[in-house]
């Protein structure tokens, strides 16, 4: 977070840290998904890659938004310092919808992409309005349990099937836009640098956890990323193979290829 959260009670605290990593999560999975519609603008995988997008638009992220409505904000709304916030967000859902439907109507690649930027773009915005300012002022008020309100539901803190998100293949994106390009062999690059320390290793399993069998990201750190090795090899034992491209003094770049 870039703001200190101030809860009213433990579990309110874990529960706002989880909520944090679920959008980083959520966050990467977007720019994972949006770097390969990009990619694969002007090719033959471009409708592919518009379908799956869409297709965890629909599955995980108009969810989540719809179970914020139900949950979180009716009860921020309620707090006068967050009234004008929560219609602030409510309206930026709107957009989001909005961008949805005109991504899924696009009549070409490049409007696709445009709408999909955009869309990243938004939801990246949002996101931190929500964790810097929407979840901090509900934690810190002893009216709400958001622990309570957030029992159960998956929407909002993740941790469902693996299967039931859709896998893209040679893809990859970072949070606020991090994608740096492409190697020779066309993997996209998720640069580290440009992620909040924060949710960084969030934001890069939720790309990681995005990639198909045999497809890979190359990944660009500032230091040796030897704690989030640890941490990926912890959460996901053998499921990627990982080969240094580049070892310092400046930058480490990473190859990382999920196993069959």
């Amino acid at each position: 977070m870039s703001t200190v959260t101030i809860a009213s009670t433990a579990a309110d605290a874990a529960a706002a840290e989880k909520v944090e990593q679920h959008h980083a999560e959520m966050a990467g999975r977007l720019d994972l998904l949006t770097a390969a519609l990009l990619s694969a603008a002007g090719t033959d995988r471009a409708e592919a890659a518009r379908a799956e997008l869409l297709a965890w638009l629909r599955n995980e992220l108009v969810p989540h938004a719809e179970a914020e409505e139900r949950t979180l904000y009716p009860a921020a709304a309620e707090i006068p310092e967050a009234r004008l916030l929560v219609e602030a967000m409510l309206a930026e859902h709107v957009l989001i919808h909005r961008l949805v439907a005109d991504l899924d109507t696009a009549t070409s690649p490049v409007a696709a992409a445009a709408f999909a930027q955009a869309l990243e773009t938004v939801f990246d915005s949002h996101l931190a309005k929500e964790n810097d300012q929407l979840i901090p002022t509900l934690v810190a008020s002893p009216k709400y349990s958001v622990a309570e309100m957030l029992d159960g539901m998956h929407e909002l803190l993740g941790g469902h099937e693996a299967h039931d998100e859709p896998a893209v293949a040679g893809a990859g994106g970072g949070h606020q836009c991090a994608c740096g390009g492409h190697d020779e062999e066309g993997l996209p690059e998720l640069d580290t640098r440009t992620i909040p320390h924060a949710i960084r290793h969030a934001t890069i399993f939720g790309a990681l956890e995005g990639l198909r069998p045999g497809s890979g990201l190359l990944l660009t750190a500032n230091h040796d990323p030897l704690p989030l090795l640890a941490q990926l090899e912890q959460r996901a034992p053998g499921a990627f193979a990982v080969d240094y491209v580049e070892r310092g003094p400046e930058l480490w770049r990473l190859q990382f290829t999920r196993q069959g």
